[in-house]
């Protein structure tokens, strides 16, 4: 098994904005060292480290530890898409580390609803698909899933990478039914994959049973060819602990085929991304 969606993050003066007090456990420093004792535990050999903040500096971080630990087969990081001349920079400075193989924005952070529209935007992400890079959206639903789908509809070049399903609001039917227009629509688009992670969901118990919905709907409309599992660690230890996120997904996998449960768990990961082969020997 590949995790598709891991954080680590180091705690320190101005980084990561959106962390506080506020957010009990995950306020510390979530380290390389504690990360993998907790995949080898659950028995999944490697991950993507996922962007935690909007800064080059976390980029940076999460590179550095690529480079120290075999384990971690690529890096989705942060550049600045609203410059893209700072943008190409970044993307040429980073392009420089084999591990460098997508680009996320906190676009649920954002104040600003058509950043995904916006012209310079557009033109970073050109510029993303031109090196191979896939671009991450993040909890989607209800400002960016829309967006999402124009995007990959009018630059059928990118690869556009649905984290979490699109955060659908699965306690609330009415707003489930835009979620379930609009995460169809993207499904539709062949340059599209979505992530079956953080469905750790407000009001919804973390159970197989409680879930189905949302996995039958995904399976249906992507595949297993264009879903991955990823378990959002440590964000997702908010609901339950690694091993419990893990059994739930393998749960609902279990009534796939063996070769459809191997493109969940691990090929659609190494296709979107691109991951190089390393090797799971090293620390």
């Amino acid at each position: 098994m590949i995790d598709s969606h891991l954080h680590l993050w180091e705690l320190g003066p101005g980084a990561y904005s959106w962390l506080g007090p506020q957010h009990g456990g995950l306020f510390r420093s979530y380290r390389e060292a504690e990360a993998r004792e907790t995949l080898d535990a659950a028995g999944v050999r490697g991950a993507v480290l996922v962007q935690a903040d909007d800064t080059v500096a976390d980029t940076e971080f999460m590179l550095a530890v690529a480079d120290r630990n075999s384990w971690v087969l690529g890096v989705v990081g942060w550049i600045p898409l609203e410059k893209p001349a700072e943008a190409e920079k970044e993307l040429e400075r980073f392009l420089r580390n084999p591990a460098f193989r997508g680009v996320r924005h906190l676009v649920h952070d954002d104040p600003r609803d058509d950043f995904l529209e916006l012209p310079a935007v557009r033109d970073s992400l050109r510029m993303l698909a031109g090196h191979g890079l896939a671009f991450d959206v993040p909890d989607a639903f209800p400002r960016h899933l829309g967006g999402a789908v124009r995007l990959a509809r009018e630059l059928p070049e990118l690869t556009v990478v649905l984290d979490h399903l699109g955060k659908p609001p699965l306690a609330d039917a009415a707003a489930m039914d835009l979620w379930r227009t609009e995460f169809r629509a993207l499904a539709e688009l062949p340059t599209t994959v979505a992530k079956v992670s953080g469905l750790h969901l407000p009001g919804v118990p973390y159970t197989a049973e409680a879930l189905r919905p949302l996995w039958d709907e995904a399976l249906e409309a992507f595949g297993p060819g264009r879903l991955m599992f990823g378990g959002d660690w440590p964000v997702s230890t908010l609901g339950a602990p690694y091993g419990r996120t893990l059994e739930g997904l393998l749960e609902l996998a279990a009534e796939l085929t063996l070769a459809e449960r191997r493109e969940f768990l691990e090929g659609t990961a190494v296709r979107t991304y691109g991951l190089q082969k390393r090797s799971m020997d090293g620390s």
